[in-house]
């Protein structure tokens, strides 16, 4: 019982962050500050950090639901699928694509990027963006899946 509301707990962090940053503070962040560069800026920093809350999470409750009989039920072996599925969006959606992103911005000329540099950044946040939203709704799934 200690166990299932420890995962819960997990969980339920996890994925309160995860929208909690991306839909609620992001966006806040670009629509009160003038300064645009300062938003990304602050909303990068806090992505990265959401980037390594999601490793930590991800390797705590894999471990617990691994640790447990619960994980040998089939809603025990979907929560370690889907939590796996969440680690692999943000490997590939932080980890993976801010690197290329980081240096079209510190290419830049005085804060501006060429017309080329902008739409493949353009076109790097999208896909960055797409993974995020899947792991979002993934992380709607664990939830539900825990309960």
């Amino acid at each position: 019982m200690a166990a299932a509301r420890i995962r819960m707990l997990i969980a339920t962090l996890w994925v309160g962050s995860l929208w909690t940053i991306g839909y609620i503070v992001a966006p806040t962040l670009f629509a009160s500050l003038e300064d645009k560069m300062l938003a990304g800026s602050i909303a990068g920093k806090l992505f990265r950090i959401e980037a390594w809350v999601t490793v930590v999470c991800a390797v705590v409750l894999i471990a617990l639901l691994r640790a447990k009989e619960e994980g040998a039920s089939k809603a025990g072996k979907q929560a370690v699928w889907i939590a796996l599925a969440m680690l692999a969006c943000t490997l590939v959606g932080y980890f993976g694509l801010q690197p290329f992103m980081a240096a079209l911005k510190e290419a830049a000329v005085g804060g501006v990027m060429e017309p080329d540099a902008r739409s493949r950044f353009g076109l790097l946040h999208g896909i960055a963006s797409v993974f995020y939203l899947i792991q979002s709704i993934l992380g709607g799934l664990l939830v539900w899946k825990l309960r």
